[in-house]
């Protein structure tokens, strides 16, 4: 019976565990905005990442495949594979704001890098602010729809 009570106990504080640690909200795999992808958005040493698992167009203008990161500034990664590339980096939780931030963003269509904060909108979108020199106004934001099989 003490071992039951044991395992019980671990078993609750893990599910309050969970329950409490944010970034759990928002695990998984969602599509952007326009459907043309997916990303599987992941923690890491507390932290959110996210990755391109899945592309709409699998080939570069050219007609060539696997598609590549060909406009990425630096010249070495454009032969890179857009599939398991990742664009969403280092967002952390802030509870004074209720959202992800501090984070960045990357866009393979312009080779951009911006700065990036978001939440979870109340219909379960994940809303992405992607903004430049440190003014949020100055950026477009985006939002995503999770991934159902």
């Amino acid at each position: 019976m003490q071992k039951l009570s044991i395992l019980l106990v671990f078993f609750f504080s893990a599910i309050l565990l969970k329950a409490q640690n944010p970034n759990s909200k928002i695990l998984g795999i969602w599509w952007n905005e326009e459907k043309t992808s997916r990303v599987e958005v992941f923690e890491e040493n507390g932290k959110i990442y996210g990755k391109i698992v899945w592309l709409k167009k699998t080939t570069n203008p050219d007609g060539s495949s696997p598609r590549t990161d060909i406009h990425n500034p630096n010249p070495d990664v454009r032969k890179r594979e857009l599939i398991g590339t990742i664009i969403l980096k280092n967002l952390e939780w802030d509870d004074d704001d209720n959202e992800w931030d501090d984070g960045e963003i990357y866009d393979p269509a312009s080779g951009k890098t911006y700065s990036c904060y978001a939440h979870l909108q109340k219909d379960g979108k994940l809303y992405l602010k992607g903004y430049v020199l440190g003014m949020p106004f100055l950026g477009r934001s985006t939002l995503w729809t999770r991934y159902t099989n």
